[in-house]
């Protein structure tokens, strides 16, 4: 490992081997908490490039423990995490809206890192139990249209690393990787990246598999449609820069998407807007999200996939499909 970190710190780049010969002996402890603490701190100072991006996702999907889902065609909503906004848990509700659309999703989450309430920390408080059991799971994507996968039951080797990144606090390559090493292999993926230049590495590592995809990265450096401003999208063989207007949308301030300091105070907001109680602002972010998840999952039009997602939102499917999938 030291001969590894000094080229990184010479800002020298690994290869894909190698990338995935570090991370399969990282994960299987053969490295002392310091040498990976260092190794985790050089992504924070220096980019990541495709082919070790690459590498560290086949060894990830290479520990992970599988989940044979293919027949229900599912999309996965993750966020990378990482862009120190805290904001409400978006993707979170943007996947039971979505669920209620009727695109079936397997979601991957974790607890927050770099915030305060991650996806599983949410279900967590609602009483939810994680599980790998992969009957339990089909059973809940069967009847509530959604799955919840947690992310330490699928990648038991990183047990390792968690403390570590917990110690940490910060963003490290991990967040990078969450969204792209979904045990279920979904075909399909709406991704939100905190950064320009990993939006355009996640495009290049999705055109090189059979996904359909949708990258998004907000200017002001949202990991999601903010609708604070323009936003980056990349597609199967698009890119286009669009404002909030365009998705016939209105354009608010950041404090709008206030996600709270504890995990009750964002459980609290969750509910809310799952209850239609929500203000204008926390519903249209929902909807931008979620609409273009169905847009990726469905094929419908941008147009008809947000009136489907306000749909989902406003009739109560999205919070039918949370109740069911709490109660499974």
């Amino acid at each position: 490992m030291k001969a590894v970190l000094n080229n990184l710190f010479e800002y020298k780049s690994l290869d894909k081997k190698q990338s995935k010969e570090i991370l399969m002996n990282l994960a299987q402890g053969q490295y002392n908490n310091s040498q990976v603490a260092a190794f985790l701190t050089v992504y924070l100072m220096r980019s990541i490039t495709v082919e070790e991006l690459e590498g560290f996702r086949d060894a990830m999907l290479e520990l992970c423990i599988p989940l044979e889902i293919e027949e229900y065609d599912a999309i996965d909503l993750c966020g990378t995490g990482g862009d120190a906004k805290n904001t409400f848990n978006i993707s979170t509700l943007s996947s039971f809206v979505v669920a209620g659309a009727g695109q079936r999703v397997a979601k991957h989450g974790n607890n927050g890192v770099s915030s305060v309430c991650g996806s599983s920390n949410l279900l967590a408080h609602f009483g939810y139990e994680f599980t790998n059991d992969k009957d339990k799971l089909k059973k809940s994507i069967e009847e509530a249209g959604i799955c919840f996968l947690h992310a330490p039951l699928f990648h038991p080797a990183m047990k390792n690393v968690a403390p570590i990144r917990m110690e940490l606090g910060v963003k490290t390559f991990f967040n990078m990787l969450g969204p792209i090493v979904n045990p279920s292999f979904p075909k399909k993926q709406l991704v939100g990246v905190f950064s320009l230049e990993l939006a355009r590495l996640y495009a290049y590592l999705h055109q090189k598999t059979d996904k359909k995809f949708v990258v998004l990265h907000s200017l002001d450096g949202y990991d999601e449609v903010s609708l604070t401003g323009a936003f980056k999208m990349i597609s199967n063989g698009h890119e286009k820069i669009l404002q909030p207007q365009d998705l016939g949308l209105n354009r608010w301030a950041p404090e709008e998407l206030y996600g709270g300091e504890t995990v009750e105070e964002s459980a609290r907001i969750f509910t809310n807007i799952l209850n239609g109680e929500g203000t204008k602002a926390q519903k249209e972010v929902v909807v931008a999200n979620a609409g273009l998840a169905i847009h990726c999952g469905k094929g419908l039009s941008l147009e008809d996939s947000l009136a489907a997602a306000r749909e989902s939102l406003e009739s109560g499917k999205a919070l039918a499909t949370f109740k069911k999938l709490i109660s499974n």
